[in-house]
């Protein structure tokens, strides 16, 4: 693939490739590239704002780039996938902001075809509007996020990279090729945002990566995944934030100010945020590790010091019954993992590791598009991504268990004879279930993290239990408000 970006003369699907290269993450691999596809083709007949788009993306708006148009809708909406939404917004999302809301953006000085001017014309320029923080929503980063970190699949990996190198320069010298604004170009970062974003719908395993970049750049991202260069690392561990809580406080005390949403529940704090148990194949090896609520970041590595509050050591763990490929994997856990705890019980997860971690949560689940439990994700060395959600967690909760509820009266129903049909015998209708027990509610509660090997549908190993080295996390605020 060239070093160079490629022009408005180029095929439509070269265009499509390197722009893709340059996508944030916040919506999923198919959905981008429709949007991509769609766009481009509109601008294959104006070559001059096909290339103002191209040299806009591939700099990250370094350079100045012209109006960007498409033709306005009749309700002003665009619908790619079957999705539809605001042009700019969806672009804006696509290349700069993936957790962006339709009304927290504001166009520049310059641009004269702005969506909220009403022309015929559209400019979907992201570079042509700056983001505002909608009134009720803090916590945001107003940073711009086109540093190359986004999400990108496997197959776009080594071209990206290519795309960023001299010819002939090897890899490992690649974080040096990488064009990047400079720090203080987009003003001052903010905490990454806690919010959700639309369901989407990848391939069963979900591949999530982010290309390397400068120490001195600072990415983040959507709730779905954002990303950070990982700190100097000391001792094995990154570098720890202070507490978010403390134990003996309420949640809706610590919580009510305006650096996070109103609590879920008032019921006070767990002492422990999470526990941890580590396996290797089915066997459970050592004790199961808690993490007290004054330590929100908790490491998991393969190193052997003496477990603290806020690191788990594997390395130091015997098991008589090991087996070879338990302790292959093991001598390539490293860094492992950094788990933290943010606001009333989300979790964010950043890999460390030099080699990939694959996940079992609900969370990412949803933001896929797939059925709970149904899909494995995996997480490339250096990223860093939401994986917890717990308002999430408690709307799925009580949906569930309010379809058992109902589920459970309609058979009580059915017993007394008050449903009467054709189904019915002797005044009995047939028994409803749901097929919802505690354990499937409680698994919402549970994230599962595997070192080094992956399980599922892509892989030899079926289920997690066949994996060479793996944790289970239980949360325990979830398991609080599971409880309630």
């Amino acid at each position: 693939m060239s070093v160079n970006p490629p022009s408005s003369n180029d095929a439509c699907l070269s265009i499509v490739h390197s722009l893709m290269c340059h996508r944030q993450g916040g919506e999923n691999e198919g959905f981008a590239k429709r949007a991509i596809e769609s766009l481009v083709k509109k601008l294959k007949e104006k070559k001059d704002e096909l290339d103002s788009l191209i040299t806009a993306i591939t700099t990250n708006g370094v350079h100045p780039s012209k109006c960007v148009t498409i033709q306005r809708t009749l309700d002003g909406r665009l619908q790619v996938a079957g999705r539809k939404g605001f042009p700019h917004v969806i672009y804006a999302r696509l290349w700069r902001w993936p957790d962006l809301h339709k009304n927290e953006l504001k166009h520049v000085k310059f641009c004269q075809y702005a969506f909220d001017l009403k022309y015929d014309n559209v400019c979907v320029n992201p570079y042509h509007y700056e983001r505002v923080v909608s009134p009720g929503i803090v916590g945001l980063s107003l940073q711009n996020t086109a540093a190359p970190g986004g999400l990108i699949k496997e197959e776009y990996i080594h071209d990206c990279i290519q795309m960023d190198l001299p010819p002939g320069m090897p890899l490992s010298d690649h974080q040096a090729a990488l064009k990047l604004p400079p720090p203080d170009h987009y003003g001052q970062t903010l905490p990454p945002p806690q919010l959700s974003s639309e369901p989407h719908g990848p391939p069963p395993v979900t591949r999530y990566t982010n290309l390397p970049v400068s120490p001195k750049a600072v990415w983040t991202g959507s709730s779905t995944a954002s990303y950070t260069p990982i700190g100097p690392q000391q001792n094995g561990r990154g570098h720890q934030q202070p507490p978010l809580h403390h134990p003996n406080h309420h949640w809706s005390q610590h919580h009510g100010s305006t650096s996070f949403p109103p609590s879920v529940s008032n019921h006070p704090g767990p002492e422990f945020w999470c526990s941890i148990s580590y396996f290797e194949m089915d066997v459970q090896v050592g004790e199961m590790f808690k993490v007290p609520s004054s330590c929100p970041v908790v490491t998991v590595d393969g190193y052997v010091d003496p477990s603290g509050g806020d690191r788990f050591c594997l390395g130091q763990l015997s098991n008589v019954h090991r087996t070879d490929a338990s302790e292959r994997a093991r001598l390539h856990i490293g860094k492992g993992v950094q788990l933290e705890c943010r606001g009333e019980g989300d979790v964010w997860m950043r890999c460390m590791s030099d080699h990939a971690v694959f996940v079992q949560s609900y969370y990412l689940d949803r933001e896929a598009g797939r059925a709970p439990g149904d899909a494995v994700h995996k997480i490339y060395p250096g990223a860093y991504i939401k994986v917890f959600d717990l308002r999430q967690c408690h709307r799925q909760m009580q949906q569930q268990a309010a379809t058992a509820q109902a589920a459970a009266a309609a058979q009580a129903a059915a017993v007394a004879g008050n449903i009467p049909g054709p189904g019915s015998v002797g005044g009995i209708a047939p028994a409803v279930t749901a097929g919802i027990g505690v354990d499937d509610l409680r698994r919402l509660c549970i994230l599962r993290l595997s070192f080094v090997k992956g399980w599922g549908p892509d892989y030899p190993r079926q289920s997690i239990k066949h994996t060479p080295c793996w944790v289970e996390v239980h949360l325990h605020r979830a398991l609080q408000l599971l409880d309630e």
